[in-house]
């Protein structure tokens, strides 16, 4: 009878081992999606990124009088190239889209910059990287989520916190796209 109860207990513990084994591989799998997510939204900024010099070369002909924006692109471009986190890469990303915008406010007033066929390319290429980001950041979004998800159910949550996975964060809408848009049709 003694053997039996040996053998039951080396059977339960080898299907405990395997299922915490099963556990780690799918949390791994996970967390390289993420980063393999993360890395195809690092692509996208950095298309987006080297856009921005030929964009603000192209406006600085009409505006050169503008420096303080220009300086503000291009402190917010080095921002976004110099991140090593994926916080990082938001925090700049937000950076960047404010001073992108404040580049194009300045755009409205020089109607012949907006007919230049060199700022109309630049233009179409930007508004496609925007969609790209768009795109790249709602899959890393939802493989953050996928990920979030496997380590905090059970019995994941317990092998996770053994072998030290944390969650990792989402990337986030700037505060400017959470504000509701003023529209004044004059009085």
């Amino acid at each position: 009878m003694g053997k039996k109860i040996w053998i039951g207990v080396a059977v339960v513990a080898a299907l405990l081992v395997f299922k915490g084994v099963s556990a780690y591989n799918g949390i791994i799998r996970n967390d390289v999606a993420v980063n393999e997510k993360w890395g195809q939204v690092q692509n996208v900024l950095q298309r987006r990124a080297d856009l921005i010099p030929n964009l603000v070369q192209s406006v600085k002909g009409y505006a050169a009088h503008e420096k303080a924006i220009f300086e503000n692109v291009a402190a917010a471009r080095a921002k976004l190239a110099g991140a090593r986190t994926p916080e990082d890469s938001m925090k700049a990303n937000a950076e960047v889209s404010s001073a992108l915008s404040r580049l194009l406010l300045v755009v409205e007033n020089y109607p012949l910059l907006k007919a230049d066929q060199t700022f109309i390319r630049l233009m179409d290429e930007l508004a496609g990287a925007e969609n790209r980001i768009a795109v790249e950041r709602m899959r890393y979004n939802e493989t953050v989520g996928t990920f979030n998800t496997s380590i905090r159910v059970f019995p994941n949550s317990l092998v996770a916190g053994f072998t030290g996975f944390k969650t990792k964060p989402f990337f986030e809408a700037e505060a400017t796209a959470k504000e509701v848009p003023k529209v004044d049709f004059g009085k």
